[in-house]
């Protein structure tokens, strides 16, 4: 009697399922269908001709821009320009830069770059652009501001050290291959390394450079400082790669999502290029998706010291579903990850061990600023900035 209930229950239940999925098939078929009514109806009878491509495009924008900031749809410019930077290409001026308050602070500029050509230097304060002033302005809106003329010209205003007056710089946009790695040998044999971004040539140059510090030193570094303020991140595989040079055992990281491939666990292989030498990481807000990935593996497996403060908090994984037209595709979240801790960064960040703040800006230093990007001289020079952060991450480095 038992089975036969039994029997019937789950005849019971496979008879709801289906009912369940036709009326599920049912309503997605009438949404898609009310959906192509509208674009219909707008295409027809909207007071303008309307390009049924270009609102094809904004209705999968709009809809992408639902699910979260970083799900986006990708026409053939922007998938070609998403895989030059992958590859380590794109075209600009060639400036490494981080936001120092709410300004923007030039770190370096690139070999061989129009930047470099130019005269600009580490530590100048960029405050205008093409006569924009972009005091308060986001990294992102920079760098719209620098690729908002097609003929690839750009002028910025800077404000320099020692300087009461700002000066001018005339740039051409050019195609740049991208060192997403600068080094430098320390005189006490420890290494510092700047990881600016993770493309598919990040491991590799990570491991060169380490080399290369090491012959310079004639002898295993000391100790390894990697400053990954204002990393954006990049790609997966390479955060995994050069979290996997400093681990010989421990998770690096896992990921979750909703389908099988989504879930997986990626563990340290033995060997550490560095043999075991005491590691510092410098992050800050603009530290980011893979810089941390990278940041985490280390802390959680009591690998290195992480120092500054909070990351951004991009915990989430991207993947590239090419569409069928073969010229677009969706870049789609599929997965959140999670730290050796089993802790998701998402919204949260990496919180450092050890806090490290920048110091405000004089009250000089600001009025020297907001009067060169107004286009006026200022009563004073700028006086240095000086980058206190990487200064404390070398102490501790040192005492470590």
């Amino acid at each position: 009697m038992f089975a036969y209930n039994a029997l019937i229950f789950r005849h019971f239940l496979n008879w709801c399922l289906a009912i369940t999925l036709s009326i599920y098939s049912v309503s997605a078929a009438a949404q898609e269908s009310q959906l192509e009514e509208v674009l219909f109806h707008i295409n027809h009878f909207y007071v303008e001709e309307v390009d049924r491509a270009k609102l094809d495009q904004h209705v999968l924008s709009s809809l992408l821009n639902e699910l979260d900031p970083y799900s986006e749809y990708l026409d053939e410019q922007e998938l070609k320009r998403l895989f030059d930077v992958t590859n380590g290409e794109y075209k600009g001026l060639g400036i490494e830069v981080e936001k120092r308050q709410n300004h923007v602070v030039i770190v370096s500029a690139l070999p061989n770059s129009p930047a470099q050509a130019a005269g600009l230097l580490g530590g100048d304060i960029l405050v205008a652009i093409n006569n924009v002033a972009v005091i308060d302005k986001s990294l992102e809106d920079v760098s719209k501001l620098i690729n908002s003329r097609e003929s690839g010209e750009v002028t910025l205003a800077i404000a320099r050290a020692g300087h009461s007056q700002r000066l001018d710089f005339h740039l051409t946009r050019q195609p740049i291959h991208i060192e997403s790695v600068n080094s430098e040998l320390q005189a006490n044999r420890t290494g510092y390394l700047r990881i600016n971004s993770f493309n598919n040539h990040s491991f590799h140059d990570v491991a060169r450079h380490i080399t290369k510090m090491q012959q310079q030193s004639g002898t295993a570094l000391k100790g390894l400082l990697i400053d990954l303020r204002d990393n954006p991140g990049g790609t997966f595989d390479s955060a995994i790669n050069i979290a996997d040079l400093f681990l010989s055992t421990g998770t690096i990281v896992s990921t979750r999502g909703r389908f099988i491939e989504a879930n997986q666990k990626f563990d340290a292989q033995p060997g550490d290029i560095l043999e075991g030498a005491p590691i510092v990481v410098l992050i800050n807000q603009g530290s980011a998706s893979a810089a941390e990935i990278v940041a985490g593996a280390l802390k959680d497996n009591h690998r290195a010291k992480v120092v500054g403060t909070r990351s951004y908090g991009k915990g989430s994984v991207q993947s590239l579903i090419p569409l069928g037209d073969g010229r677009s595709a969706l870049k789609l979240t599929t997965a959140k990850y999670y730290t050796p801790a089993g802790i998701s960064i998402e919204g949260t960040g990496i919180t450092p061990d050890v806090a490290i703040l920048q110091p405000d800006l004089s009250q000089s230093n600001k009025e020297v600023i907001i009067n060169l990007a107004a286009g006026k001289s200022a009563d004073s020079n700028l006086t240095a900035l000086l980058d206190t952060q990487l200064i404390k991450a070398q102490q501790l480095l040192e005492e470590y």
